[in-house]
């Protein structure tokens, strides 16, 4: 499996620290978030890695080089300054991205959780990751239902979990897209009216570093 970390966002929430440095080389106990998930995914036998580059990219790619040093090939998947969102940022990678059903990790999160390791069958598009929701989150993102992600929709409730950052796609979920920046979130409510995703639930340890204030709590925890 070929994974993509999704690294090309400004981070303006972590400023002025991601004025200086990209938000993915952002450090959690001393050691920056991307780095953490290139090990985490090489652990987990993936040996292809295609990181999106976009605010202070070049920084990234001193940093990270080829991946040889992790044990993987880093391939780059150039935005620049047209900064395509997530959505817009996966279909651009696709063709790096292969034929083969491919996982997704957003680099401003922190946490230990393993790989999700699913075969997805002919009626499911994605499997998506879900933790419960913080604290600092006034609603989540999804139900899951009997291993399928579901919007809310029958009660007037806001759903009770959120979405990790962390999933696994066939390149037919992006089918009718088209080139430029575009978000995610739309693709996934839509899919999720279909009943093409998948998911688990992660209980473990996991933050979306979205903050000085997020920031300053993982590394005090």
């Amino acid at each position: 499996m070929i994974a993509m970390i999704l690294a090309a966002g400004r981070g303006e929430r972590l400023r002025p620290l991601t004025d200086r440095i990209p938000k993915s080389l952002v450090e959690v106990g001393r050691q920056s978030l991307l780095e953490r998930h290139l090990e985490n995914v090489r652990a987990a036998g993936v040996e292809t890695v295609v990181i999106n580059l976009g605010w202070l990219g070049g920084q990234i790619v001193e940093r990270v080089g080829s991946g040889s040093r992790f044990g993987l090939q880093v391939i780059y998947s150039q935005e620049g300054n047209n900064i395509l969102e997530t959505g817009g940022g996966i279909h651009k990678a696709l063709p790096l991205l292969g034929e083969d059903p491919f996982l997704v990790v957003n680099a401003d999160v922190y946490t230990d959780m393993p790989i999700p390791t699913v075969e997805l069958d002919a009626d499911t598009l994605g499997h998506l990751v879900m933790v419960p929701t913080p604290k600092y989150r006034d609603h989540g993102d999804f139900d899951l239902i009997d291993g399928r992600i579901r919007n809310r929709t029958n009660d007037g409730e806001s759903s009770r979990l959120t979405f990790s950052g962390v999933a696994i796609y066939k390149p037919a979920f992006f089918d009718g897209c088209e080139a430029g920046r575009f978000p995610l979130a739309p693709l996934l409510r839509e899919a999720a009216d279909r009943g093409q995703l998948s998911g688990q639930l992660y209980e473990g340890r996991w933050a979306d570093i979205g903050t000085k204030e997020r920031l300053a709590a993982a590394n005090h925890s």
